[in-house]
């Protein structure tokens, strides 16, 4: 009998993408000979590559007249799929041959993405599995490479998002750094590990010039996400905007929080036993009834988030894992 295929297709964001691991991780967990044929976006298709069970990946990038769903279907029309997962809410999964079909859109309810993801594959949202890496040696083995040495900490920081209205003030993220490797800080002494694309560098270069040459990392730009994911993995703590990176920290298992202010927490928060968000006075639906989004350039949209109230939520999530 030939093993099980599934197909499963998944968002061209990263941050949904990485929400969507911990379901992907539960039924391979239950289906452990199936073939998998994974279908996303470019940026976060190297976060399914080192999956074992990965019989193909398949990028999924937006084109005009549907066309990269015409290309998804010539691919895949060929075989009978057991399960066909589509967590972009299309007609897709009815234009192939599948056994079972599982489809997952927009959902307004107060229930975080992995809750809901989990429902939609027939789970209690309180069994919710949580989003994972995939990370194989020779990945690991690069990221040690750029790191340094086990045994000294790492302040991982997310300065950038793919909007201005989610950044928090680079002043801030600076004062915060001094405060949490000074020597009366929480990681006394560490080196800190600036992340983001490269296209974000202008939003990062402020932050990375105030760290002191012989502690900084500058991991702007250069590596893909699952290098990214690698990185993180060794480090002591993340503090980031809301942003697909944040959720990368997380699946890595490492402390982090995730500034609030336009975007929902309460959807979008950072998951984990070690995972807060620190949120903005005000709520997202004060952002959009001053109609903040269709801003291209806002300013100073986090700015009720204090330094203070950050290095609280610092001190939180490492208690948490003491």
């Amino acid at each position: 009998m030939s093993p099980p295929r599934i197909l499963f297709i998944t968002s061209n964001r990263l941050g949904d993408a990485v929400l969507s691991t911990g379901i992907l991780g539960y039924l391979l967990e239950r289906q452990p000979e199936a073939r998998l044929t994974v279908a996303c976006g470019a940026l976060p298709a190297p976060l399914f590559a080192a999956i074992p069970q990965l019989e193909r990946l398949i990028p999924l990038v937006k084109r005009g007249r549907a066309s990269h769903w015409r290309d998804l279907w010539r691919a895949s029309i060929g075989t009978r799929w057991d399960l066909v997962v589509d967590l972009r809410n299309s007609l897709f999964p009815w234009l192939v041959r599948a056994h079972k079909r599982i489809r997952f859109g927009a959902d307004a309810r107060p229930m975080h993405r992995v809750r809901q993801l989990a429902e939609a594959v027939g789970l209690s949202p309180d069994l919710a599995p949580s989003p994972r890496l995939w990370l194989d040696e020779a990945v690991r083995a690069e990221a040690a490479s750029r790191l340094p040495p086990d045994g000294l900490p790492v302040l991982a920081v997310g300065p950038t998002a793919n909007w201005k209205g989610k950044q928090w003030d680079p002043a801030r993220f600076s004062a915060l750094i001094d405060h949490v490797t000074s020597p009366t800080g929480a990681l006394p002494g560490a080196w800190v590990a600036v992340f983001g694309a490269e296209a974000e560098r202008p939003s990062a270069q402020p932050v990375l010039d105030a760290i002191p040459l012989e502690r900084r990392l500058d991991f702007v730009g250069g590596m893909d996400v699952a290098l990214a994911g690698a990185c993180l993995e060794r480090c002591a703590l993340y503090v980031g905007n809301d942003s697909g990176l944040m959720h990368t920290a997380c699946a890595a298992g490492i402390p982090t929080i995730g500034l609030f202010g336009p975007s929902s927490d309460v959807h979008y928060g950072p998951w984990g036993a070690r995972c807060l968000a620190v949120r903005t006075q005000e709520s997202p639906d004060y952002f959009i009834a001053h109609k903040c989004h269709a801003n291209p350039n806002p300013q100073g949209l986090l700015d009720s988030i204090s330094v203070e109230q950050v290095l609280r939520a610092v001190d939180q999530v490492l208690l948490r894992g003491a």
